[in-house]
């Protein structure tokens, strides 16, 4: 597998929270190539197993989300569109920006207003506006953009994946196919591999602003034991590192530690990083973890969570940045805390 172009070809779709179902159809193309079964629930989430074949085994679940942030049409006035957030939008990132309206007859073409320096009063510059008062222009009147934009319609960033002068990433829905992209590679590294527990691992939807995929697909797996693969924040100059709100880029695996963290699985994956001799660190996350893995640990009667994260830059932008070395890292790390887990663990 070439995570390139498969994280192309994930980032390409639109698919924010509750719109993920172009993202799932092609989820479950490239999982039907390395699992045993893949089905969609009622709740939109992939679920995919590969069973080890022996009875009675326990179960575990990788879950990464499927979904994005992005925007919805709220209203339309002078052939302009108005709209609220889907998820984190952070207001700064709109103003000139290309997005796409995804039409169920197909998408269209926008931009972000924005207000020309020679027009701003003094302290403009210096103002983020406000979502209520941007709007999106389509290039139509009024009465063409009432026909051809419907109420509700979800939009997303235009930007897809690009590489960086260097060997780093670029684009939107990092967070968090990068790390679904993780999950169909780790899949691959187990594909001959004979196994001792039954793998699911779960594309999970509205993560942005619920978590209820995840719970939903949970509860109907009943899996022995989770682990939620998200993205982290990434050390960058105006969030230096060393520092307890970011990662280092080519750290490997960010492996979560705090009470949301079942200390057994934590230490299973560092154990199994220093013996594969793959780069990892530790994250503390005090209190609530921003992931899946918070929802998940409650579900049934509490299932013991580990969370892994991929540290990235400009989370929640159309810009986000990570490293292809890291996430094939953290594929072989995921690998390796798989292998023999029913016998060592369970």
């Amino acid at each position: 597998m070439e995570l390139y172009e498969t994280l192309s070809r994930l980032c390409a779709l639109g698919g924010p929270s509750g719109y993920e179902s172009q993202v799932a159809q092609v989820a479950v193309e490239m999982l039907w190539e390395l699992m045993d079964e893949v089905s969609v629930d009622r709740l939109g989430n992939v679920i995919a197993v590969k069973r080890c074949g022996k009875q009675g085994a326990k179960r575990l679940l990788l879950d990464a989300h499927l979904d994005e942030i992005g925007l919805i049409v709220s209203g339309i006035e002078e052939g302009f569109l108005r709209f609220e957030a889907i998820g984190g939008v952070d207001p700064r990132m709109l103003p000139a920006r290309e997005v796409v309206i995804l039409e169920k007859d197909g998408p269209l073409f926008g931009v972000v207003t924005c207000l020309p320096p020679h027009v701003q009063t003094a302290g403009d510059h210096d103002k983020s506006v406000a979502i209520e008062a941007l709007r999106i222009d389509v290039g139509m009147s009024q009465e063409k953009a009432a026909e051809a934009v419907h109420i509700g319609t979800p939009i997303v960033y235009r930007e897809s994946i690009r590489r960086l002068a260097g060997d780093q990433i670029c684009g939107k829905a990092l967070d968090d196919r990068a790390c679904f992209a993780i999950l169909l590679r780790t899949a691959e590294l187990l594909k001959e591999e004979e196994l001792d527990v039954d793998v699911y691992i779960m594309g999970s939807t509205q993560e942005e602003v619920s978590g209820s995929g995840a719970v939903v697909g949970t509860n109907a797996i009943e899996p022995d034991w989770c682990v939620a693969v998200d993205v982290t924040h990434a050390a960058t100059p105006d969030l230096p590192h060393p520092s307890d709100q970011a990662c280092a880029m080519y750290g490997g695996a960010a492996i979560g530690v705090g009470p949301n963290m079942t200390w057994t699985l934590t230490d299973r994956m560092v154990e199994k990083a220093k013996v594969n001799r793959l780069p990892y660190q530790l994250e503390v996350m005090s209190g609530a973890t921003g992931t899946n893995g918070w929802y998940m640990q409650t579900c049934l009667e509490g299932i013991p969570t580990s969370v892994v994260s991929l540290p990235i830059k400009y989370m929640h932008s159309p810009i986000e940045v990570a490293a292809l070395e890291d996430m094939e890292h953290i594929a072989q790390l995921l690998a390796a805390f798989i292998k023999e887990l029913g016998r060592e663990v369970g």
